[in-house]
């Protein structure tokens, strides 16, 4: 009886202990392979910073693609004026959860460049990093550029073949080599399209600042409009929303950039360039989370699928069928290498 006894109170004892044991490492082997498959990605905006309408709130898209389709946590910083960038990265990078640190803008070209180098087991993106090819990159950093100038001949022809008054004009943010591949390639297209058009074209300021000026923005686009033009291009960021504010007032025509901006003014946006920024930063972490990320450059054109214009053929397009079709044709030889858009 007593061995029997000691068997009925030993064995319940032993099995709840297996058990609970058992329990216990598949939950800590579970919590280990969640937290080492989740990526955090740290992003700094530009200026004009999120709720521009356009480059800023394009990057944060990407973000947002990567949290929904590939899991991932973001944290961003608004350095507001944009004059405190290095402590805005290097206080991602010292994060130990964060494992990717993005930089929207040119203007970051030079802290991002020190950070990569000061925490090599990170990666780091700049979107429209300026490449200097005397100074070699950190093999952490991947420069994101794109051929504007390309999507500018594109809407630039556009408005060639709509014009009326045959004047057109430009409107850029910062005058720098950036936004003139934007002028530059507006000013091709328009002259493909029509010799003799004339072209208006006019910066916001010689620095940053220019990207965040509406008022000044709208003051430069109603005295073109003035002048006779009839469309007019901006590569401005905030800066271009006073474009569309123009556009209403003298039932004129802008183009947007970097996003579909249409519902700023509906019926006044014959059309955007848009910059495929939310598809760069959403490749640069799926790489990352394919263990696939190279430093270095990566160019985006017409043919990558980096660069574009707005054409909605169901309810919103102002561009006859006819004008799209010739679009398409040049499009075609651009992207063939028939048609070469010089940046500068």
């Amino acid at each position: 009886m007593k061995k029997n006894f000691l068997l009925y109170v030993i064995l319940p004892i032993c099995v709840l202990s297996l058990a609970f044991n058992g329990c216990a490492k598949k939950d800590n082997t579970d919590t280990s392979s969640n937290k080492s498959s989740t990526i955090k990605a740290g992003l700094v905006f530009d200026i004009g910073g999120r709720g521009d309408k356009s480059f800023n709130d394009a990057a944060y898209n990407g973000l947002e693609r990567a949290k929904k389709e590939l899991g991932i946590e973001f944290e961003v910083i608004d350095p507001g004026d944009g004059a405190d960038r290095e402590s805005a990265l290097r206080k991602l990078a010292v994060k130990k959860d964060i494992s990717i640190i993005f930089g929207v803008g040119f203007i970051f070209t030079d802290d991002i460049t020190k950070m990569a180098k000061e925490f090599p087991d990170k990666k780091f993106a700049c979107v429209d990093f300026s490449v200097d090819e005397k100074n070699p990159m950190p093999a952490n950093l991947q420069a994101l550029e794109f051929k504007e100038e390309e999507g500018s001949f594109l809407v630039g022809y556009l408005a060639a073949l709509t014009t009326k008054t045959n004047k057109v004009g430009f409107l850029g943010g910062m005058e720098s080599a950036l936004i003139k591949k934007f002028e530059t390639g507006y000013k091709q297209g328009v002259k493909f399209g029509k010799p003799d058009c004339e072209i208006y074209s006019a910066y916001v300021s010689v620095n940053p600042d220019g990207f965040k000026n509406p008022g000044k923005g709208k003051e430069i686009c109603l005295s073109q409009f003035d002048k006779g033009a009839d469309i007019i291009y901006h590569a401005s960021g905030l800066s271009g929303l006073g474009l569309f504010e123009a556009a209403r007032e003298k039932k004129k025509l802008g183009i947007g950039v970097d996003l579909d901006q249409y519902k700023e003014a509906p019926g006044f946006v014959l059309t955007s360039m848009v910059k495929m920024v939310d598809e760069a930063v959403f490749d640069a972490i799926k790489d990352l989370k394919n263990n696939t990320f190279i430093g270095g450059v990566k160019t985006l054109g017409l043919k990558d699928k980096g660069v574009d214009y707005v054409y909605d053929a169901n309810n919103k397009s102002l561009i006859p069928d006819d004008v799209h079709k010739k679009i398409e044709d040049v499009r075609a030889k651009i992207m063939s290498g028939e048609i070469k858009v010089a940046d500068k």
